[in-house]
C-alpha cells in the first residue's frame, strides 16, 4: 500500500513515535538479542549488560509500541519480536552507517598517508 503524500499528521506522529522508541541504545541492543529468538528478562539483562530494572523499563516501552510481545510461562516472562519490519529498518540504517564509517576511515587513512 502506497502512502499518501504529503503524509497525514496522524501518520507523521506514529512514525515519529516509532523512531523515538528506536532511538535508545539499550533498546537497539535488546532487539539485536531478540533477533536470535525469544528470551527472558534475565537472558536479556545478561546480553545487554544492564540491570533487570533498566531492561524491564525498556522492554515495557518496546511492548507498548507493538514491536515486541511477552508471554508468561510459570514465573518467567519471555519476550519476542512481533513486528519484523523493525529489522528491515535497522538493516537499512545499519548499512547506511557502515558505509559512512567506511568512507570516514578511508579519508582518515588518506590523510595519514597509510
Amino acid at each position: 500500500m502506497a502512502l499518501q503524500h504529503p503524509l497525514p499528521d496522524e501518520i507523521v506522529e506514529l512514525i515519529a513515535r516509532r523512531f523515538h522508541v528506536l532511538a535508545d541504545p539499550t533498546r537497539i541492543k535488546l532487539l539485536d538479542r531478540l533477533r536470535l529468538g525469544e528470551a527472558t528478562v534475565q537472558e536479556l539483562t545478561d546480553a545487554v549488560g544492564s540491570t533487570k530494572q533498566n531492561v524491564s523499563k525498556h522492554l515495557g516501552v518496546l511492548v507498548d509500541s507493538g514491536i515486541i510481545a511477552r508471554r508468561k510461562e510459570g514465573n518467567l516472562t519471555h519476550y519476542r519480536v512481533v513486528d519484523d519490519a523493525v529489522y528491515r529498518l535497522c538493516e537499512e540504517v545499519c548499512g547506511s552507517v557502515e558505509r559512512q564509517l567506511e568512507g570516514l576511515h578511508a579519508v582518515l587513512r588518506a590523510a595519514s598517508g597509510t
